[in-house]
């Protein structure tokens, strides 16, 4: 039976962390998705910051380390795992060396976090630029650099499917082709010589893309290494649970039972969970964990 899982986001913000793993591990939650930018708030506004290479990812990683033991301790006492975890974004600035340096270094420094959480995954958002040749020659240079990084801490860097919004609307981005997808995750396991990325599929990304979630689950096959379930109306990245938007949530199901995939179910609800009294996120995250045990029922081919 597949394990379910949340992001931290949101909770982490608004509950702390020994609140939010024993919260989590009440409503039956099997693993989180670790947002990286927890430990670095400023990271989420990057082109707001005076001086934009420092912060706590600055620091050589013996200094971070320390500060992810409340997190370790908090998941550990309420049997909660770090299943995958979100690096920060964007991590690439066009014409702006220096940043880029830090930013690759910071991405290094997530490879290394999640080898101390023995967190197996880790989600990056690749560069989206106008031009498509440089694109693939930009994201191909900042994730072959984190091969070695890879290797020494068990980690699979998994790319996702984006969407970049322009006037109102979201219209596909980088590895939304699912096609494109499949050549990033080939060339880049060619490179590493082993199966060290994969693709994380981002169902409201791939609703707001246009593209048939089913169809898209079977061409990715074997390289579908974790999703990152949400909802939304088919206009903006909402970000809300399922059953709340417009994506077709028995076609995502049979796509992972018919593709046999084997990954975490992990849901990325924080529009959601941002629209309720914090008295009420209890039940909120009691019945994404109940959705997420209904999906995993089903992909199992249990009714």
């Amino acid at each position: 039976m597949l394990k379910i899982g949340v992001m931290t986001a949101v909770l982490l913000e608004r509950l702390g962390p020994e609140e939010t793993f024993r919260l989590l591990g009440k409503c039956g939650f099997d693993f989180v998705d670790f947002s990286c930018d927890a430990l670095d708030g400023s990271l989420r506004n990057m082109e707001k910051k005076k001086n934009p290479l420092t912060g706590v990812f600055d620091r050589p990683f013996e200094e971070i380390r320390p500060l992810l033991a409340p997190y370790k301790e908090a998941a550990a006492r309420c049997g909660v795992a770090f299943g995958q975890a979100s690096a920060p974004y964007p991590l690439y600035w066009p014409g702006d060396a220096a940043r880029n340096e830090y930013l690759s270094q910071t991405l290094e420094k997530c490879v290394q976090l999640c080898g101390e959480l023995n967190c197996p995954r880790l989600t990056v958002h690749p560069a989206i630029l106008e031009d498509p040749k440089e694109e693939w020659r930009v994201n191909m240079a900042l994730f072959k650099r984190l091969v070695p990084a890879l290797e020494e801490n068990g980690v699979v860097c998994c790319l996702e499917n984006l969407v970049q919004p322009r006037r109102g609307k979201a219209y596909e981005a980088v590895c939304a082709d699912p096609y494109e997808a499949c050549d990033y995750i080939d060339e880049l396991n060619d490179f590493a010589g082993g199966k060290r990325f994969a693709l994380c599929l981002d169902t409201g990304h791939a609703l707001l893309s246009g593209r048939d979630i089913y169809s898209t689950i079977m061409k990715l096959g074997g390289r579908l290494e974790a999703v990152c379930i949400h909802d939304n109306d088919g206009r903006t990245d909402q970000r809300l649970a399922p059953y709340m938007g417009g994506l077709d949530w028995d076609r995502f199901v049979r796509g992972l039972r018919d593709a046999e995939y084997a990954g975490g179910l992990c849901f990325e609800t924080s529009g959601a969970l941002n629209r309720f009294d914090e008295e009420l996120i209890p039940e909120a995250l009691r019945l994404t964990a109940a959705t997420g045990r209904l999906f995993a029922r089903r992909v199992a081919g249990e009714n």
